[in-house]
């Protein structure tokens, strides 16, 4: 059977609770159409890059499906109805990844940075900076020069 990674929002009202029942509602339609969901991830109320449907927010979740076609088409119909769905995106793929998606791996690496330390340039003091004076002098010493060659 072909491989989908499927990502849909939620709108912000919407619970965490209630997400979940969405995700169980979609997983149980998948079932009865003959596929099955390999890996469910909640990832989270996110901001959104721009309002949808009056939203700021959104909860977002990927599905890892295996599942033919129809079943896919027919969760996508199903979630075109639904008011609490706002978006959904659904992309074939060669095989699911294996751990956490890019995602979830994103958090632990805000952890690893912020343990990290400071950056070294900026550490290292950058040396004295000309003297905003002995700037304005050269733009003066210039603009005599041009009037000289006119």
């Amino acid at each position: 059977m072909p491989l989908y990674e499927h990502v849909f929002l939620a709108r912000q009202d919407v619970s965490t609770q209630q997400v979940e029942g969405l995700q169980e509602t979609f997983r149980s339609l998948i079932e009865e159409n003959g596929g099955k969901i390999a890996k469910t991830e909640y990832w989270g109320l996110k901001s959104l890059a721009y309002r949808v449907k009056k939203n700021r927010k959104a909860h977002y979740t990927l599905m890892n499906i295996d599942a033919p076609h129809e079943a896919v088409a027919e969760m996508e119909r199903q979630m075109g109805l639904s008011t609490d769905v706002i978006r959904f995106l659904t992309v074939r793929v060669d095989e699911h990844e294996d751990g956490p998606s890019a995602m979830m791996r994103r958090s632990d690496r805000d952890e690893r940075d912020s343990r990290r330390g400071p950056r070294r340039d900026r550490d290292h003091d950058r040396g004295d900076r000309p003297s905003r004076d002995s700037h304005s002098d050269r733009s003066a010493s210039s603009r005599d020069d041009n009037e000289d060659n006119s």
